[in-house]
């Protein structure tokens, strides 16, 4: 068989199965040419889950004949004016998108710029592009997509359902709205309107951080805006912004993380890797943060130009970037002290239930009438005390032990004053109530006070009698002396012995006895992924975790007034005590007024 050039319909769908995987993909390359166009405001319409209708409108500058006819040939964009790309500034650039999406669907460009009289039309069909023609159209530019990869029949039957290609038609669009709060978005399936985000006020530019909480609060809900926290850190070029929430608020998966680079929305491993970093000493290994990042780097320190998706990037410094992203997250966690997500209280008021009747009714209160005569005596005799029974109360009173302690505001997690079975901790605050697990509390204490001493003081080594040799590939090896130092001060001791092999000296007392050849592969595998030894530090925190675990004060110990107090203020001034070790919330807090609906007060 000898070597032809491909035709450019066979060509432009050989590139459609690469840009154009899904309903979705088509959305989210012509709303990004939209938010490169200067757009305001951004429509888009689905039918069918995008198999039969989609389409993009916009206000943005629009295009002149000869630019319509122009944007349906292949790698052809207004975006690289120098041909430089290391010096991209918007989200499309490659050209590959219309002619890709118009070779395997029935689409229609109308567009009309700001200083023409009247707007223009072309189509292509399977490739096919029809002459220009004259149309009706205000400022800005609608593509039409109907019958998506009906080119392509085979691509058909891995699409999923419709209600399944419509979300992640509706979570692309989000992504990008999440970017660009200064852009109103609208979603509409049929006549049902699926996101409707409005623009932000024209000072958005003085308080970025401020306008992109309110579009995080319209798309990712009350609940991650009210317990979210703040990020704003710089480091050598790079800056990150954006909120993170509490570590009381978490998920079973990571579909609530949102990551953006220079407004783009990503999904690469070394970012999702620095979250996990930043969170390891707050949550379980299967449970994941909510969050929102927004990271801007010079361009010519990364590279976008990985996959024709534009979803992965490669960081010149990917070193810089994990350790900002990790040190940024772990001191706002550190800011939010003890706080918890407003969550856990929320959802110990839904497990209250109010008292009901035998007839599933509750009871109504009734004013007794006063009993006379015998059976006024008798009443009596019924209801005197009892002395020969326990009087110990299962609910230990402490308010004798503080009267002269006021509640106020600068007990955050008020005055003790009782233990519940215990293991709990009641609060009186001076806006409710607080609810203590005492064992969970102390034991995110003691964790925090063993990773302070491991920070200021070297790890102890313990020597070994007999030197263990690890073969590893050469680069792993490499990879594992560059970094003997680090290892050094955290306890294991490697030295070179061959091409293709060290040798582990010393281990990290802490640790015991280990699987030595387990533990030098891991850190080789974490150097090849993250450059940074992270088995290693995760094993040493898993030890100290342990550790506080077995040194906290237990449930079922009984705590007098001055314990209780001592362990509350110390939560008070101890960053992320507001939960364990392993995620769960070591308080939850009622307002008076919660209390008050409960009882139906309010």
């Amino acid at each position: 068989m000898t070597i032809r050039l491909l035709p450019p319909t066979t060509v432009n769908r050989i590139a459609a199965g690469e840009v154009v995987e899904r309903p979705a993909s088509a959305i989210k390359e012509l709303v990004e040419n939209s938010i490169d166009a200067g757009a305001t405001r951004i429509d888009v319409v689905v039918r069918d889950g995008g198999r039969t209708y989609m389409s993009v409108a916009d206000d943005g500058c629009g295009m002149t004949p000869e630019e319509l006819s122009l944007a349906l040939e292949r790698h052809a964009t207004s975006k690289l004016p120098d041909d430089d790309l290391e010096n991209i500034h918007s989200l499309g650039f490659r050209g590959e998108a219309l002619p890709s999406i118009g070779s395997v669907s029935r689409l229609t460009l109308t567009s009309r710029t700001a200083d023409s009289d009247n707007a223009w039309m072309i189509s292509i069909e399977g490739g096919d592009k029809s002459e220009l023609a004259p149309a009706a159209h205000a400022k800005g530019t609608t593509i039409e997509m109907r019958d998506l990869f009906f080119a392509t029949p085979a691509r058909l039957k891995f699409l999923k359902t419709p209600k399944t290609e419509l979300a992640h038609i509706v979570d692309a669009v989000k992504r990008l709205a999440m970017a660009n709060p200064a852009i109103a978005f609208f979603v509409f399936d049929d006549s049902r309107s699926l996101l409707k985000v409005q623009q932000a006020q024209d000072d958005f530019l003085v308080d970025m951080l401020s306008a992109r909480l309110n579009r995080l609060d319209a798309i990712m809900g009350n609940e991650f805006a009210a317990n979210s926290l703040p990020v704003d850190a710089e480091r050598q070029g790079l800056q990150l912004t954006g909120y993170i929430g509490l570590p009381t608020l978490n998920r079973g998966n990571a579909q609530m993380q949102f990551l953006f680079v220079n407004g783009r929305p990503v999904k690469d491993k070394l970012l999702y890797g620095a979250v996990r970093g930043a969170y390891r000493d707050f949550l379980a290994h299967d449970r994941h943060p909510l969050l929102a990042l927004f990271l801007h780097a010079p361009t010519d320190s990364l590279d976008v130009n990985v996959h024709p998706a534009k979803t992965e990037v490669r960081f010149r410094d990917a070193g810089l970037v994990r350790g900002l992203i990790v040190s940024a997250l772990k001191y706002a966690l550190a800011e939010a002290g003890h706080r918890a997500s407003t969550t856990v209280g929320q959802a110990a008021l839904g497990a209250f239930t109010p008292h009901q009747g035998t007839n599933g009714t509750a009871p109504v209160y009734r004013r007794p009438r006063a009993p006379s005569g015998a059976l006024r005596d008798l009443n009596r005799q019924f209801y005197a005390p009892l002395t020969d029974l326990d009087n110990s109360p299962s609910v230990r009173e402490v308010v004798s032990d503080f009267e002269n302690i006021e509640v106020s505001q600068d007990y955050p997690l008020g005055v003790a004053r009782a233990q519940l079975h215990e293991t709990y901790i009641v609060a009186q605050t001076d806006r409710g109530i607080v609810i203590v697990d005492q064992h969970a509390a102390h034991e995110r204490l003691v964790y925090e006070d063993l990773k302070e001493a491991l920070a200021e003081t070297r790890v102890k080594r313990q020597g070994l009698l007999i030197p263990e040799v690890v073969d590893l590939e050469e680069a792993a090896a490499d990879r594992i002396i560059k970094k003997a130092e680090e290892f050094r001060e955290l306890g294991l001791t490697v030295e070179a012995f061959g091409s293709g092999a060290v040798v582990v000296r010393e281990t990290p007392a802490l640790l015991g006895e280990i699987d030595i050849q387990g533990l030098v592969r891991d850190l080789a595998d974490d150097l090849a992924e993250d450059n940074e030894a992270l088995s290693l530090k995760d094993r040493l925190a898993d030890v100290a975790a342990t550790m506080a675990c077995h040194s906290s004060v237990r449930a079922g110990r009984l705590l007098n007034g001055e314990e209780m107090n001592a362990l509350l203020r110390q939560m008070e001034s101890t960053p992320n005590s507001g939960q364990c070790n392993h995620g769960r919330p070591t308080y939850i807090e009622l307002n008076i007024a919660d209390i008050e609906k409960l009882f139906g007060r309010r």
